[in-house]
């Protein structure tokens, strides 16, 4: 079953082709990564198919729904970690899990464990704006993955992490996977995107350049990185 399908999706701003013809499928269970150098188009394209974003042609699709005509059914039904690292400034990471609890509706008995699992049960009492950049990142990831979504937009999730939680993290993100869940990452983390995905895409100045099923680039003795260099130079 198909949960993100893209078919002729291009975005202008202006005169500028942020993303032309891109075509793309994400299907149940998949971990799939969108590849790309600053500016690609990484971002745009997230935003598109978590319904900030209106196409300028084609279509987007998530759970068969058109983005950004469906976006209050298709937010109840995702998890989004956006780039910039941006929970509730006057709220403190307890509030911040208490208000995602709350909204989706959901039991509260997993708050400890979450808080207990990015460290963040030190920071109690603490607002958010007074968090270091890397706190505020553990604690989107955190409103992200007590939410119980059956899909997950990470856009570069990894960026604010020390080595030691991103370890924890990519643990988390593939057993949620493995358990059904399926998750669209942006990063140009090469490595990361090589442990966790099953399929990737590699997007530069706007176009879908190539699409990788990470089995096969084992097989071929490729690795991600160097089939990247030798498509974005």
């Amino acid at each position: 079953m198909s949960v993100i399908k893209c078919e002729n999706l291009s975005k202008r701003y202006g005169e500028v082709e942020a993303l032309t013809d891109v075509e793309l499928e994400v299907k149940e269970g998949e971990f799939f990564g969108l590849l790309g150098p600053n500016g690609a188009g990484k971002t745009t394209l997230l935003k598109i198919l978590t319904c900030q974003l209106k196409s300028s042609e084609g279509k987007a699709e998530v759970f068969g729904l058109e983005t950004y005509n469906h976006f209050k059914d298709i937010k109840s039904r995702v998890a989004i970690v956006p780039e910039q690292e941006s929970p509730p400034s006057f709220l403190t990471p307890r509030e911040v899990l208490e208000l995602v609890v709350n909204i989706r509706k959901i039991d509260d008995n997993q708050i400890d464990y979450w808080l207990n699992f990015f460290e963040l049960d030190l920071m109690e009492g603490r607002v958010c704006r007074n968090l270091s950049r890397g706190q505020k990142q553990k604690v989107m990831l955190a409103s992200a993955f007590i939410s119980n979504a059956k899909l997950m937009f990470l856009d570069e999730p990894f960026i604010n992490l020390d080595p030691l939680v991103q370890s924890k993290v990519r643990q988390w993100l593939k057993k949620y996977v493995d358990e059904g869940g399926t998750v669209f990452i942006n990063t140009h983390l090469l490595e990361n995107a090589e442990r966790l995905c099953h399929k990737a895409a590699i997007i530069h100045q706007g176009r879908i350049q190539s699409l990788i099923n990470l089995k096969d680039l084992k097989k071929q003795n490729l690795t991600l990185e160097k089939l990247f260099h030798e498509i974005v130079k």
